[in-house]
């Protein structure tokens, strides 16, 4: 064959393969739909029930908003900016807006004030005193986006905004970070998310790792300032897409998140389901492990009841050593697929308990694994009576993003085991992407022939039944990272 033949083929080639790629985008823009949520759940925490409450006029739909309560007025729920996508992904964008729920009278109001932030998402804000404050954040239109680290306070008295100027350098431009109070006052600022374009349609992400302390001056209202520390101890390893919360002792505490191993157009994630605690006064991080129930301790007390009478010891250390276990669910999609979800778990001992490098520490009496939440990002905690809360979150398996909607919770006083409280429902799941192989498959088929509340009116059971879906951690998979909610 000639060099005109062979430049003939290899175009014939580019065109067939260029057709086929339209082929894949255009059946995946058909079958992937965003649905984005303006639902209100309220969880019963004495009935271990979900209740979804119906208020008038609430604020539209969005997502990678923020949410803070302050005690104000019988109890006050701000909220802040966020996005919108259309289920076609044909319109999307950042929204600007406050709204405020009065939950003494159980309504919604738009709080209309000038002078506010720029619509964004992936944003934090905090209450501190009687204000609010709101730092970072991002905003993407089809063209290009934009990253911050400007900084407003919202006057919860006055109803007005204000943009602080810090002295000192701060944090660069970022979102998705930690932002806590401390109980000495001050604010603090870790990690975060942000990217740069390093080429022509080349992005790059970067994990943020730094912390910044922002606090007021003392005897100049309105004025703050920036310091950077370097804290000590166990630090969590870079990762983004956290969440975080405040435990009684007011240590910051930081949960799960993911590692993005980006090479040019390619991104895989490693999800993280740890636990560290951050401590403010000593600054300091510490990895946070449980104990496991003390049943064994006191089974040793009163004589090793659980160890038979003229066993021989040999042979039960010979039989005790054991593998780790996996714990396997299987999620089915709509479509027939199946994603196999595995946690690992710890050894089991002779009587069946989980070995741990402290003897004085045991397992349930039943002898079953403990169970912790598998690993995800952009899940949901709170902190109440001692007991921290964790809902959904997403991970990923393979193309495809899962959301989730189970329930955990931990006693922060005691740190001995998580107790599930919502069992992981795969029928809520949402797949937000097809899989490549699946649609080479369907393309050669063709060639051949996605707080507590205080009522009593409804039961448990109900109320269970009204729990909330599965919502996206980054639903928009093809144009934003999932790391900056």
């Amino acid at each position: 064959m000639g060099k005109k033949g062979k430049k003939e083929k290899k175009g014939r080639g580019a065109e067939k393969t260029a057709a086929k790629m339209e082929k894949k985008v255009s059946k995946r823009s058909q079958k992937e739909e965003t649905f984005l949520y303006n639902e209100l759940y309220i969880y019963n925490i004495r009935k271990d029930a979900w209740t979804k409450v119906e208020i008038p006029n609430p604020p539209p739909r969005r997502c990678a908003h923020q949410a803070v309560m302050v005690p104000q007025g019988g109890g006050q729920l701000w909220i802040f900016g966020g996005e919108f996508a259309s289920p076609d992904g044909e319109h999307f964008y950042h929204y600007r807006d406050l709204w405020v729920l009065h939950l003494a009278t159980r309504t919604w109001e738009q709080v209309r004030s000038p002078g506010g932030p720029s619509g964004r998402s992936g944003h934090r804000m905090v209450a501190w005193k009687r204000q609010l404050i709101l730092f970072g954040g991002f905003h993407e239109s089809t063209r290009d986006y934009i990253y911050y680290n400007d900084l407003y306070a919202f006057n919860l008295d006055a109803f007005t905004w204000s943009r602080l100027s810090p002295s000192g350098t701060g944090p660069t431009p970022r979102s998705g970070c930690q932002m806590t109070v401390t109980a000495q006052g001050s604010i603090v600022i870790y990690g975060g998310y942000s990217k740069q374009r390093v080429r022509k349609d080349v992005d790059r992400g970067t994990q943020h790792s730094d912390m910044f302390l922002l606090k007021a001056e003392e005897g100049r209202e309105g004025r703050w300032a920036w310091t950077r520390v370097n804290p000590s101890g166990a630090k969590p390893t870079p990762r983004s897409g956290f969440s975080v919360a405040v435990a009684p002792n007011h240590q910051t505490l930081l949960f799960g998140g993911v590692c993005d191993d980006e090479e040019d157009e390619s991104l895989e994630g490693h999800f993280l389901s740890d636990l560290h605690f951050y401590d403010p006064v000593r600054n300091r991080w510490f990895a946070g492990q449980l104990k496991g129930p003390k049943v064994e301790k006191r089974r040793r007390r009163r004589g090793k009841k659980g160890e038979p009478r003229g066993a021989n010891k040999q042979e039960l250390k010979g039989t005790g050593a054991q593998e780790p276990l996996q714990v396997v669910r299987e999620l089915v999609a709509e479509d027939g697929t199946v994603v196999t979800i595995q946690q690992g778990l710890a050894a089991l001992g002779p009587a069946g308990q989980a070995e741990s490098d402290d003897s004085d520490d045991g397992t349930n009496e039943a002898g079953v694994p403990a169970v912790e939440p598998s690993p995800r990002s952009s899940a949901m905690l709170a902190v109440k009576h001692g007991r921290l809360y964790l809902y959904g979150g997403m991970f990923e398996a393979g193309d495809r993003q899962v959301t989730l909607s189970d329930l955990y919770c931990l006693d922060l006083h005691k740190m001995e085991e998580w107790t599930v409280l919502v069992e992981m429902d795969p029928e809520s799941q949402e797949w937000l992407e097809e899989t490549d192989s699946e649609e080479d498959s369907d393309e050669a088929k063709g060639a051949e022939g996605g707080g507590e509340s205080e009522e009593d009116e409804d039961s448990g059971e109900e109320a269970r039944e009204q729990r909330p879906s599965a919502a996206p951690g980054e639903p928009f998979a093809d144009s934003l990272p999932r790391t900056e909610q």
